[in-house]
């Protein structure tokens, strides 16, 4: 049951893990606490859910930090 799960949806679950591995690595550490793993666990859910709809990366950021991704 998870395996098939993961296998239909590995981009968000790779990248809520990722998350949340960032985010309890900042909770050790003490930055904003419960805010921070928050962030970090929608922000790896945002690009695992990218992922899964086969969206390309550099187009993302491009619309998020113009002209730093892509050459022109």
């Amino acid at each position: 049951m998870f395996w098939q799960f993961f296998q239909e949806n590995r981009g968000k679950v790779i990248g809520v893990l990722a998350g949340v591995i960032f985010g309890l690595l900042f909770l050790l550490v003490g930055f904003f606490k419960t805010l921070v793993f928050a962030i970090f666990v929608a922000i790896g859910f945002y690009f695992g859910n990218k992922f899964d709809n086969q969206e390309d990366l550099a187009e993302i950021l491009d619309r998020i930090l113009p002209g730093k991704f892509t050459k022109r």
